[in-house]
């Protein structure tokens, strides 16, 4: 009996195949083992020193997905992820809190394309510093690189993913971008890549949203709590735009705190005030036209004599 896991795996395999996008590909290492893929995605467009650069990695699925999800890694230099090793991602398996299961391949490879890689490390799992220029030589060696299991260099298989775009309609320029039918629904995602279909639209902006605070935040990387920061280089890209104009919900992942680490001891140690004292503030505060809080207060000064007075004569008592 097929399995949930493998008939999501299929249907995802079955629509890229359908559905091309001219700037990713993606599909299973075998027929027989659908938990296993290989990916292959075009960098980003210029000034971004991947722009040209085509880059090869590894997808492994859970058993469980889509409820646990996949984790990553690319085969590729790029300057940016250190080769073979998993890299820490919100849509990733190092952090399966933020992972929804309506997310999927498409979903994942585009928010690395649009998002990840245009940011830094910054102490990221299984993400490197370089500088520009060396980002930009291995972007120019990429398109030769070769995968062993694969047996084709990154070029010849983006070449085949042009043309199988252009017989389905989808148009694709000397420099691998391209835009469909599609892709004009939305105008935030022309520049970048091929729109998810539009009930994939949120999923996909919620995503990518996850992926940027990922990685922007060390302390996301290292198991920590989720700290937005801005990308570095002023002006942010078009994705970018519109992830920030989404509901406030989309982006919740990425700017769920409200206090800072100080601000949350302070709160946690003060001492809470005692019955009396806590009367005598809401007093203080209280505006002096409410009866019932006077009337309130009164009986809790009574209380107060009362016992007072029962321990006096107590110790008199003695």
């Amino acid at each position: 009996m097929t399995s949930p896991s493998t008939k999501r795996l299929l249907k995802e395999s079955t629509d890229l195949h359908k559905n091309p996008s001219p700037y990713f590909t993606a599909s299973p290492t075998s027929d027989s083992n659908l938990h296993d893929w290989h990916f292959t995605l075009a960098g980003p467009p210029s000034p971004s020193p991947y722009a040209h650069g085509l880059y090869h990695g590894r997808i492994t699925f859970p058993p469980a997905y889509p409820m646990r999800p996949p984790s990553f890694r690319f085969l590729t230099p790029s300057g940016r992820f250190e080769v073979n090793r998993e890299i820490c991602l919100s849509i990733s398996g190092h952090h399966e809190e933020t992972w929804q299961p309506a997310w999927g391949v498409r979903t994942a490879l585009l928010a690395i394309r649009s998002e990840i890689m245009s940011g830094e490390a910054k102490g990221q799992v299984g993400g490197m510093e370089s500088s520009g220029e060396i980002r930009r030589e291995f972007a120019r060696e990429s398109t030769e690189w070769t995968c062993r299991e694969c047996g084709k260099s990154n070029a010849a298989i983006m070449r085949e993913l042009w043309d199988a775009c252009r017989e389905r309609g989808v148009e694709v320029d000397v420099e691998g971008h391209g835009s469909s039918q599609q892709d004009r629904a939305g105008q935030g995602w022309r520049e970048w890549g091929e729109a998810p279909p539009p009930e994939d639209e949120a999923a996909t902006a919620a995503a990518t949203a996850a992926a940027r605070a990922t990685a922007t935040s060390p302390e996301l990387g290292h198991g920590g709590s989720p700290q937005a920061e801005p990308l570095q280089g002023g002006k942010t890209q078009g994705p970018t735009e519109e992830v920030d104009n989404l509901p406030s919900v989309v982006a919740a992942p990425a700017s769920g705190l409200a206090l800072s680490p100080g601000e949350g001891s302070e709160t946690a140690t003060r001492p809470q005030p005692r019955p009396a004292a806590a009367a005598a503030a809401t007093a203080v505060s209280a505006p002096a036209s409410n009866p019932w809080l006077d009337r309130a207060i009164m009986a809790i000064a009574f209380a107060l004599i009362v016992m007072v007075l029962r321990r006096v004569s107590d110790v008199n008592d003695l």
